[in-house]
């Protein structure tokens, strides 16, 4: 009861509309995750308990038929104005060279493009033609998330210093690690916008003008929609993804802002609130994570979604739901992968059934209605 509650007032605030807009939003595509089935069960046997974490078990560089099925299933389903469902990839652009890093004695980061990547994976050869099918076909959409999902400063620091786990991980080409060898405590390496200090900033700068460059490069267009790894996000850099083409940033309604030296500023965000320099903050009001092991086992998803949908209308607020990666990558898995993908096709059907005037839209085509940019 009590989170119904809470529920209901956190869509109090903010822009309003009595149409029934539905925003699909998943993170991390591009990114890698696990690197294999091999390294997963090498990595145990190092003493890092990566089984802990439904991210490392399931998560990966999408492959061919993770893209293939999913857009299928996305075709199938059509809204009241006759288009099919459509799903915002907010896409990591680059990973790790762990191979020049590695030739250079850990002294200085190389990166390269998650279709360079691609190329070292053995299902992944049509990954990039099927995200510009997507974008064709308005079936998945990419926005920015990054150009790495990776903490670079930070990762490099662990890795200069000799750190033993984040060394193993390195050498299975892993880097995101929650725990090290017998439970050692690691720093997040994933929270790509986190800072140590505030000298970090200016290095996360050239991140986000390199990112957006690499993002431009690869899709043809340039982004406008933002969403930070993890959430973690300094102000100060604001304007630099503004400069950059970005007019929409996704932030949780209550974001934790990092000053360095572990303190944090509490801002409160609601759907359609501007800052200074004219960016329009984008927040979530519903989840949908069938694969997520943070919550019961007995959790409906699929139903418990459909709360949320018809709480955000009842408060007339489009409803963006947060469905990550995870929940439709079968390359280490293919069981993960039906799951997800089962699910999301109940969740799609039970949707257009119970509000049949239903529009799915990418979260910049939202951003452009609530600044009057379309209609």
């Amino acid at each position: 009861m009590l989170n119904n509650i809470k529920r209901n007032i956190s869509n109090l605030p903010g822009w309003r509309t009595k149409r029934h807009i539905i925003v699909i939003e998943s993170d991390d595509w591009g990114s890698i995750r696990m690197s294999s089935k091999e390294n997963f069960e090498s990595l145990k046997r190092g003493g890092i308990n990566v089984g802990n974490n439904h991210y490392n078990t399931n998560d990966a560089l999408e492959s061919n038929s993770d893209l293939e099925l999913l857009m299928e299933l996305l075709s199938k389903h059509k809204d009241a104005s006759g288009k099919s469902v459509v799903i915002t990839g907010v896409n990591i652009v680059a990973n790790p060279n762990f191979e020049k890093i590695k030739k250079n004695g850990f002294s200085k980061y190389e990166y390269e493009l998650y279709t360079e990547t691609c190329k070292r994976y053995p299902e992944h050869d049509r990954v990039h033609n099927l995200w510009q099918e997507g974008i064709k076909q308005r079936l998945l959409v990419p926005e920015f998330h990054g150009r790495e999902h990776v903490n670079v400063q930070r990762w490099m620091k662990a890795l200069q210093k000799g750190c033993k786990s984040t060394h193993l991980a390195f050498e299975h080409g892993v880097t995101g690690i929650s725990s090290g060898i017998h439970g050692e405590n690691i720093e997040g390496y994933q929270a790509a916008f986190d800072i140590d200090t505030l000298d970090n900033i200016e290095y996360q700068k050239e991140v986000l003008e390199t990112g957006l460059d690499c993002f431009e490069q690869l899709y043809g267009y340039k982004a406008t929609f933002f969403v930070p790894p993890n959430g973690p996000f300094n102000n100060n850099l604001e304007k630099t993804v503004k400069e950059e083409g970005i007019n929409y940033l996704g932030t949780g309604k209550i974001q934790l802002e990092p000053l360095g030296n572990g303190q944090f500023k509490k801002h409160f965000r609601y759907l359609g609130k501007k800052n200074n320099d004219g960016l329009i903050y984008m927040t979530r009001n519903a989840f949908f994570e069938p694969n997520s092991w943070e919550h019961p086992q007995t959790k409906d998803w699929v139903n418990d979604c459909l709360k949320e949908i018809e709480i955000a209308f009842r408060w007339h607020k489009p409803a963006t739901i947060s469905s990550h990666r995870t929940n439709y990558i079968g390359w280490l898995n293919a069981n993960n992968r039906s799951n997800g993908l089962k699910k999301l096709d109940e969740l799609l059907k039970k949707i257009i059934i119970k509000w049949p005037d239903v529009e799915f839209m990418t979260s910049s085509e939202l951003g452009d209605i609530i600044t009057k940019r379309r209609q």
